[in-house]
């Protein structure tokens, strides 16, 4: 289970800052709809080949300081 939260507005802000990270990911590959943080996390792991916890960790930086560019 996700260790963490997200909001519609806080998912443009994570998937801007993935998408700067990973940049062959294109932005229709990355769908979330709330209260399916489990799934996003899987997903992405999927797309950028890394396990779970990694997707999560870097997940949780990015809402740590969600209106920096760093992630």
């Amino acid at each position: 289970m996700a260790n963490f939260t997200l909001t519609p507005e806080t998912w443009q802000k994570v998937k801007t800052k993935f998408l700067r990270k990973y940049r062959d990911l294109a932005a229709v590959e990355l769908s979330f709809v709330p209260g399916q943080e489990d799934q996003l996390v899987e997903q992405l792991a999927k797309l950028v080949n890394r396990d779970n916890a990694y997707i999560e960790f870097t997940i949780r930086k990015a809402l740590a300081d969600p209106d920096g560019n760093r992630l």
